[in-house]
Parts: structure tokens; C-alpha cells; sequence
């Protein structure tokens, strides 16, 4: 099977989980490319960085972005204008969203809120998400195609 990129992309309010989760990856042997902040700037944007990790999860097979903002909402807004990304927000509690969002919406971008998350969390989502696939059901591909429509 072939080695899966991630990459990944934060503002400041992300950008110490986004760190952490950098090298927990990197331990893990998987392809990870930082899309930024590449240091924390507390006037930086989100979309600066988000729309550049998701356009490349958009053009490079077998890959998958994670995003992470205070709460993930806006960092998944400017993902999901980009053509060919589903991302989907998790920021704690029922890790059956993280599972259902590749299960059924065969999301390729997860967006994690850093502010509601703990780094224990947001690894324990991660992993579900990442060893997650989609269902190949006949239901799920249609309502995708009708988005990608």
C-alpha cells in the first residue's frame, strides 16, 4: 500500500497543538508536509494557511490534510471552498463524528478545534480518523456525488 501524505496547516490558536501532532505523525512514519504558520504570530489568518494545505490534499492522491484553529469551524468553511475537499470539525466528546465523517462522507479534511481539545484528544481522534475508511456503500456515493455536482 502506498505511504499516505498529511499535510497540515494552522493559525495561532492551533499552532502549538498542530506542533505536537507534527512529530507525533512524523514518529508514526507517515508523509507529513506543514503547510504553516510556521511560527506563532498572534495576528496571523487561518485562511492563509488552511486553503494552501487543502488545495494541495485537492491535487495529491492518497493524501489527507488536518486543520486546526480555536475551534475549527472557519478553518473547515475555507477548506471546503476549495473543489474535491470534505472537511468535517471535531472538537471533543463523541469520537463516532471522526468515524461517521470517513465512513460516510469519505472526509479527506479534518479540522480540529484546539481550543476544546486536549492533545490526548485530538490523538485518540487522529488515529480513529486516519484507520477510518469510507463504506463504498451505494447511499454514501451518491449524496457525494451530489455535492461534487
Amino acid at each position: 500500500m502506498k505511504q499516505i501524505k498529511i499535510f497540515l496547516a494552522s493559525d495561532h490558536a492551533g499552532f502549538a497543538l498542530k506542533e505536537k501532532i507534527k512529530k507525533y505523525l512524523n514518529k508514526k512514519n507517515f508523509q507529513v508536509e506543514d503547510c504553516g504558520a510556521f511560527a506563532f504570530d498572534e495576528k496571523d489568518d487561518y485562511p492563509d494557511f488552511v486553503i494552501s494545505c487543502a488545495e494541495k490534499v485537492s491535487r495529491t492522491k492518497n493524501s489527507f490534510g488536518i486543520v486546526f484553529g480555536g475551534s475549527g469551524q472557519g478553518e473547515a468553511i475555507a477548506a471546503n471552498k476549495i473543489k474535491g475537499i470534505r472537511a468535517a470539525v471535531y472538537y471533543g466528546k463523541n469520537l463516532k463524528i471522526v468515524k461517521l465523517s470517513k465512513e460516510h462522507n469519505d472526509a479527506n479534511v479534518l479540522s480540529l478545534g484546539a481550543r476544546f481539545l486536549s492533545e490526548k484528544d485530538a490523538l485518540r481522534a487522529i488515529d480513529l480518523w486516519l484507520k477510518t475508511k469510507f463504506s463504498d456503500e451505494e447511499r454514501h456515493k451518491k449524496r457525494l456525488g451530489k455535492i461534487e455536482r
